[in-house]
């Protein structure tokens, strides 16, 4: 028998019902529990697969400080939030959501757009797994950048109230109209209103507009004997002309190729068929990321018409979620396959060159995409209060469309409700959360600092 199709007014009804069970005061409090796991230990049990000589790269890029370890700290929130109050209502999640994991890119028509863009985590879940982790970013980075504590919750609030707002007007709006909203590069500037602020944007994104496969070409590669060749500087990026050992009998450019034929077959025929126009050159591996350190990475080097024409690919190795562990598992059993899929649901535009690799390669599951491609990121680390108010409506809406593409926007605005109760709510709970992912970071500098952990960073 058929499910009855609930009428809009009936689906905000049903979000707004769910406050009885769940109260929108309920997302308050972070307290942890007597059986929270030791943080430190969720960490390192995650480097058991990772490339050994980059684990202390890895630990030592999240020592830098409490934003920077927070950045690799996905699996110890998830954890953390496995017990926390949700609506019921589930979207496609990204599971890393913090403010640092949104950034500028090229669409397929050759406009610069603004998006989430990192999928590693995504999984379907609850959407207030993502709210809660995003304001606890800018918690975060608040106190970083040294704002007053009345400064940084007022941001906090901001990007909370703009994913409520934001997700009430998308309850009104048409099905196709939320799957095709996006923000361009250029919208970004009516958030500035300083003059200063607006002129050091317009520069970025010129800047960001000149990263493509030319820019990469004169920075990665080097000529030899008239051909282009990925340049070695070990240990950051290392050519696989240098990797003389076989790779469990096989050679690793042998079986790079092998992995490139193979991703072509999960891109459209007519990506396949533009793929089809270029040769590989080349492939290196690449030390890429804070939280991503340590986990397989390749870059290729491919060729157009001429050595003038170069295309850039990174191959970035996919894991399980980490939100795997609480939640119902992917229905996707290559977890390569997950992350595509996710970022598909969940950008409006997306790279043309998204693929994956349908098998594993000795056991590992591996993506595709460009690798420069006007790709261009904020620099949280020194953002000033008002840059931080424009991330958060920015941060805010983008992360309400991509829930609300996935999810129920109506049935999320009715229990979301028109009041500032859920901002305030969140707020307290990120400020309280952000309190513990400084504790979390004291306890992971002193066990580097003790000697029980080896971090070092690459010279």
């Amino acid at each position: 028998m058929p499910k009855k199709l609930l009428s809009a007014d009936e689906r905000y009804d049903y979000g707004n019902s769910l406050r009885e069970k769940t109260p929108l005061e309920s997302h308050t409090e972070w307290l942890p529990g007597a059986s929270r796991k030791d943080p430190v230990k969720l960490i390192e049990e995650q480097n058991e697969d990772r490339i050994p000589w980059l684990i202390p790269v890895r630990r030592a890029r999240m020592s830098v400080s409490p934003f920077a370890f927070y950045r690799g700290t996905a699996r110890i929130m998830a954890h953390d939030l496995a017990g926390s109050p949700v609506s019921g209502i589930n979207t496609q999640i990204c599971g890393d959501a913090h403010l640092a994991n949104f950034g500028a890119y090229a669409s397929p028509e050759r406009r610069l757009v603004f998006d989430l863009n990192d999928f590693d985590e995504t999984l379907p879940g609850p959407w207030e797994w993502d709210v809660k982790r995003l304001a606890a970013s800018f918690v975060l980075a608040g106190r970083h950048n040294g704002l007053s504590k009345k400064e940084t919750r007022k941001v906090t609030e901001r990007v909370v109230r703009s994913y409520r707002q934001s997700m009430q007007k998308m309850a009104g709006m048409r099905v196709v109209e939320i799957w095709n909203s996006l923000i361009e590069a250029e919208e970004l500037l009516l958030l500035l209103e300083q003059k200063k602020l607006k002129k050091k944007a317009q520069s970025g994104i010129k800047k960001t507009m000149t990263k493509d496969s030319m820019h990469a070409l004169q920075k990665l590669a080097e000529e030899v004997d008239g051909k282009y060749r990925i340049r070695s500087e070990r240990p950051l990026i290392i050519p696989v002309r240098e990797i003389r050992r076989k790779y469990r009998g096989e050679d690793v450019r042998t079986l790079a190729m092998n992995a490139f034929e193979e991703y072509k077959e999960t891109v459209p025929d007519h990506i396949s068929h533009l793929l089809g126009k270029y040769r590989v050159v080349d492939f290196a591996v690449k030390v890429v990321g804070v939280g991503s350190v340590g986990t397989r990475c390749f870059i290729v080097l491919l060729e157009g018409r001429d050595r003038h024409d170069p295309l850039f690919l990174q191959i970035k190795q996919a894991t399980k979620s980490v939100l795997e562990e609480h939640l119902p598992n992917s229905p996707y059993r290559n977890p390569a396959r997950r992350v595509v899929e996710g970022q598909l649901l969940m950008q409006t535009v997306s790279d043309i060159f998204l693929g994956y690799n349908k098998a594993t390669t000795h056991g590992h599951s591996y993506y595709w995409r460009q690798l420069k491609d006007w790709k261009g990121s904020a620099d949280v680390d020194s953002a000033t209060v008002e840059e931080l108010n424009a991330y958060s409506q920015t941060r805010g809406w983008t992360l309400a469309r991509a829930h609300a593409r996935t999810g129920d926007p109506i049935a999320i605005a009715g229990y979301l409700g028109e009041g500032k109760t859920i901002d305030r709510a969140i707020t307290t709970f990120a400020e309280q959360y952000a309190h513990q992912c400084e504790q979390d970071y004291a306890k992971f500098v002193s066990e580097i600092e003790d000697g029980r952990l080896e971090a070092a960073e690459i010279e």
